[in-house]
This record gives structure tokens, C-alpha cells and sequence, in this order.
């Protein structure tokens, strides 16, 4: 089935179309939602919602605006980052026993090969190193420019220029 075809059906609620459009993007956004939250359970819960989100909202997809995986990305990073954000989440990260840390530090190294899988870390791998640190915090890890400036230790205003330059560099990339 044709990513064209799928959207035809979920536009029109078919429900064999909810199992194509998971079967086909399930572990993309499962992997881009867990390298913000970083918690198995949490971000299964994450993934769920933005399903329902993209099958809600396929209305508000414009095919002239950008792909429909991009899109779909959007949805997925966005929602990781405001449950991230959430006073509950942040709340029960506090009250993590040990026991947990050795299963962040491994969804950690099992996003590196999700991010791989799905070749998003090649090329932003072929960036100028502080475009790499720049894109790590901003889109995979969910930090607001804010908080990207205080990491690195740089004013804000340059953050937002070096930003807006990488994601040229990555979309000429990209175009080529």
C-alpha cells in the first residue's frame, strides 16, 4: 500500500487503515518519542496518543506543506516533548528507584540504533560538530532553545542563528 493510499483511508476511517499506518510508523515514532521521555512505559503511552492524533487530525495534513512522515514526526516529537514538559511526568522522574537508570541508559543506546535504523543520524552526522550538539538537544533530546543556550553555554540569540543554519545545511543535504 502506497503512503498515498493510506491517507485515502484514513481519511475515509476505514480501520484496516489504523493497522497499516502502525505497522508502517510504529517504530520510527516510538523511537524519536523515547529518546525525549526515555522511559519504555511512558513512551508507549506517548506513541498511542499520537496515533490518535494523526488519525484526528489527518484532516489538518497538507501535502504542499511537507512529507506526511515528516509530519507524523512532528506530531511524535512534539507530544514527547510537552509530556517531558508535564508537571506529572516530571514529578514521578523524581521518584525513580535505582532499579530504573539501568533501563534509561539502555533505551538510550536502543534509540542511537532506532535513530540509525531510520537514517535521520546519517546525515546529521555528516554536520559541522556543533550543528550535531545543536540538533541532539534541540529536536531528539526536547530542550528548548533556552535551556540549549545554558548547555552550551552560548547566548540565546546565537543558538537560534545556528539552528536556523543547520537546519538549512540538513535540508540541502537532504534536496541533493
Amino acid at each position: 500500500m502506497t503512503q498515498e493510499q493510506l491517507i485515502i483511508l484514513i481519511k475515509k476511517k476505514d480501520p484496516k487503515s489504523f493497522d497499516y499506518l502502525y505497522d508502517m510508523y510504529a517504530d520510527n515514532l516510538f523511537g524519536i518519542i523515547h529518546n525525549v521521555v526515555k522511559d519504555k512505559e511512558e513512551s508507549e503511552d506517548v506513541l498511542q496518543e499520537v496515533f490518535v492524533k494523526i488519525w484526528n487530525n489527518l484532516d489538518s495534513y497538507d501535502t504542499s506543506k511537507g512529507r506526511f512522515f515528516t509530519w507524523i514526526l512532528n506530531i511524535a516529537r512534539n507530544t514527547a516533548i510537552d509530556k517531558y514538559r508535564s508537571k506529572s511526568y516530571n514529578n514521578s522522574r523524581k521518584n525513580l528507584s535505582t532499579d530504573n537508570f539501568v533501563h534509561i541508559i539502555t533505551g538510550s543506546y536502543n534509540m542511537n540504533a532506532k535513530t540509525d535504523a531510520i537514517g535521520i543520524k546519517n546525515f546529521i552526522n555528516k554536520l559541522k560538530p556543533t550543528c550535531i550538539k545543536i540538533i541532539d538537544l534541540l529536536f531528539f533530546k526536547g530542550f528548548t532553545q533556552k535551556e540549549t543556550a545554558e548547555e552550551l553555554e552560548i547566548p540565546l540569540g546565537t543558538v537560534k542563528t545556528r539552528n536556523r543554519a543547520c537546519i538549512n545545511e540538513l535540508r540541502n543535504m537532504l534536496d541533493s
